[in-house]
């Protein structure tokens, strides 16, 4: 038997199905109903019936099949080692704007690691290029309704698309996403836009192509390219400026009038950066529908900005009981270049309302990866030392839990919470990306 064909079984949920059956940690998953396992997906299509037979290799090398009848689509109770239960798939391409070529020798090695896997777009909301995908491959997408898909397009022209990811495979996206549309599956899209490269008419083209799809294609987001201070031998790449910047914005919202009176939908959405960078309003928290790019930095201001307004509101003329006790409070706040005017308007407006309270923000710059890099996501714990060290911090630092490791106290430099404390002689307290948890946290509250 190949060893594909086994998957260890790392935890069996007490009083579950599997527990039920005798099945236990350590055993191996050796197929359901006579069918192999390749990754999550087989198992939960699978695993969905009432009537099947489940197939386990014990520790002791003893082969059980077991007949189970249940719930239609009641899980099993098993969990498994890697979530896929099958290993990603890492990317072939060579991208001319890849921000992962872009770091430093010395971070940690899960940094380097490129996925392209669609799998991990379903379930982790990752970005695909499809590029290594094959016919089969996007038969089981639809036969699974692997749907929302998010899709790494930048643009829908095959030749300049190959050259952009650096791979001859690369041009047939448009017929790939048009057989996806067709069977059922909805995708959010991003444009990578590099100056000079696939903006302009390009991304005229790009849009209009893909807009083409809808519905299947729900929504397009246009980033701009982060350049770090570490290119180098490297495609040469311009960073945008004011100007440009407005150019894109116009563009793009022109596409978002023409679509939303033809389609109901303005489909094409512009990332907070592009707004900030030309010094152009940010839209009305409506305009983004229903949000569906916020993990690509469209419409987190306008997020935060809303519920921090609902929030503040809902205290109507009372005070946040618990919150806030009346004494004077002096914190200080480190976030990022391009959202410092928007956190500083925030805090005035709670000074405002409460007169003992103090608070500096402080707009950090992005040294370790280059000032081009101005995200709060991107800050590493070294900068903000550095740049604070003789700065008056208060009875406290509030940092965005965006600045660290997934459930770790860590930042991308490997510097940790503790370490920023102890180098700055002050609390810091993290902040979740949540307008009620900024003001709660800037008051003093839990």
């Amino acid at each position: 038997m190949s060893r594909e064909a086994k998957i260890a079984i790392q935890a069996v949920e007490p009083g579950s199905i599997a527990d039920e059956a005798g099945i236990e940690r350590g055993d191996k998953l050796i197929s359901i109903s006579g069918q192999k396992i390749k990754d999550i997906f087989d198992y939960r299509f699978l695993t969905a019936e009432e009537t099947l037979t489940i197939c386990v290799q014990k520790k002791d090398g003893e082969v059980w099949e077991i007949e189970v009848e249940k719930d239609q689509y009641e899980d099993l109770g098993m969990d498994f080692e890697d979530s896929l239960m099958d290993a990603s798939k890492s990317c072939t391409n060579k991208c001319i704007f890849c921000f992962i070529d872009q770091l430093p020798e010395g971070m940690r090695e899960t940094l380097y690691f490129k996925d392209d896997d669609s799998r991990l777009s379903y379930l982790s909301g990752n970005y695909a290029t499809l590029t290594n995908m094959k016919d089969e491959d996007l038969d089981r997408i639809i036969r699974y309704k692997m749907s929302p898909l998010n899709v790494s397009v930048h643009t829908t022209n095959p030749e300049l698309r190959k050259f952009m990811l650096g791979n001859r495979f690369g041009g047939a996206v448009l017929a790939k996403m048009r057989k996806l549309a067709e069977g059922g599956i909805s995708m959010n899209t991003q444009i990578v836009l590099c100056r000079g490269i696939n903006d302009g008419d390009e991304l005229d083209r790009t849009i209009s192509e893909l807009s083409g799809l809808y519905p299947g294609m729900s929504s397009i987001s246009v980033v701009p390219v982060g350049l770090t201070r570490w290119r180098k031998g490297l495609h040469s790449l311009r960073a945008y400026d004011k100007d440009s910047s407005a150019e894109v914005v116009h563009q793009v919202e022109k596409w978002q009038k023409k679509l939303l009176e033809e389609k109901e939908s303005r489909i094409a959405y512009i990332a907070d950066e592009f707004y900030i960078m030309s010094e152009i309003e940010l839209p009305g928290y409506s305009e983004y529908e229903d949000f569906p790019q916020l993990e690509n930095g469209v419409g987190l201001v306008a997020v935060l900005k809303n519920e921090f307004d609902e929030y503040l509101e809902s205290f109507g003329s009372g005070e946040p009981a618990g919150r806030y006790n009346g004494v004077e409070r002096h914190i200080s706040i480190a976030t990022g270049v391009s959202v410092y005017k928007y956190i500083k308007e925030m805090t005035d407006r709670l000074e405002k309302r409460y007169n003992k309270l103090n608070v500096t923000v402080y707009p950090i710059k992005n040294d370790f990866f280059g000032e081009n890099v101005t995200v709060t996501g991107l800050l590493t714990g070294r900068d903000i030392a550095a740049q604070l060290k003789e700065a008056s911090m208060g009875q406290e630092l509030l940092i965005s839990r965006s600045m660290l490791k997934a459930g770790e106290e860590i930042f991308l430099d490997d510097f940790t919470l503790k370490n920023l404390s102890d180098s700055l002689g002050v609390t810091v307290t993290v902040v979740e990306n949540t307008g009620e948890d900024f003001i709660n946290k800037v008051l003093g509250g839990k």
